[in-house]
């Protein structure tokens, strides 16, 4: 088999914590005296915690300093960890598991290529840690995607090559990244908003190694 490695995102392709993520940005923008909606929140998928603030900011036509962005976005996430504090294996997609014990058993390394901060608390509630073998989240790396630094040093942190690598992905700027790190991307969700993938899939229900045959 061609394919060594496989790459994940964390928010929307091993779970759905994207919903707490929601809850808490529209808790800031309520505090803030607008109005934040799920349409809104598609354009945070894949952005970075202050990039994601910026553009809640500019949902709200509000104007801050750095000084103000910090403390917002510290208190954003103060409610966000207080909610997946609470998570548990109920939160993780169907199929995703027997699908990391599949790669595992192959031989197959696994990574985790997320912007969260908050990846080693999640991975923990969800008693899934144990599949990876490397974890890149926001704590290690400058750049947001699409840039494709999250999935190069994924790569790099398991000792494969790019061309050998795919990656997981449901966010638009995901497999943007993906592709400038040159690697072959499977989008996770809707084939209509991920056709920039090379594949689609709807869930990981199903999904065996066949699918890596796909790509290789």
């Amino acid at each position: 088999m061609n394919i060594q490695a496989c790459l994940f995102d964390l928010d929307g392709v091993i779970c759905d914590t994207a919903k707490y993520h929601f809850q808490a940005w529209k808790r800031l923008a309520d505090e803030l005296g607008f109005v934040f909606t799920l349409e809104d929140n598609e354009r945070l998928k894949g952005v970075s915690r202050r990039e994601s603030l910026d553009i809640v900011l500019e949902v709200g036509c509000v104007v801050a300093d750095e000084k103000a962005k910090g403390r917002m976005a510290e208190r954003k996430n103060e409610w966000y960890v207080e909610s997946i504090s609470r998570i548990g294996e109920e939160e993780l997609l169907e199929g995703v598991k027997p699908f990391l014990e599949s790669l595992r058993k192959a031989g197959i390394r696994v990574a985790l290529g997320s912007a969260s901060k908050n990846a080693d608390l999640i991975l923990d509630r969800l008693r899934i840690k144990g599949y990876f073998d490397a974890i890149i989240d926001g704590t290690k790396i400058a750049k947001a995607k699409p840039d494709p630094e999250v999935f190069l040093e994924g790569a790099k942190a398991v000792g494969v090559e790019p061309s050998r690598c795919i990656v997981f992905e449901d966010a638009v700027a995901g497999i943007e990244a993906a592709k400038n790190a040159r690697m072959k991307c499977v989008g996770v969700g809707r084939a209509d908003l991920l056709r920039a993938a090379d594949l689609v899939i709807p869930s990981f229900v199903g999904v065996d190694l066949s699918l890596l045959d796909k790509l290789a």
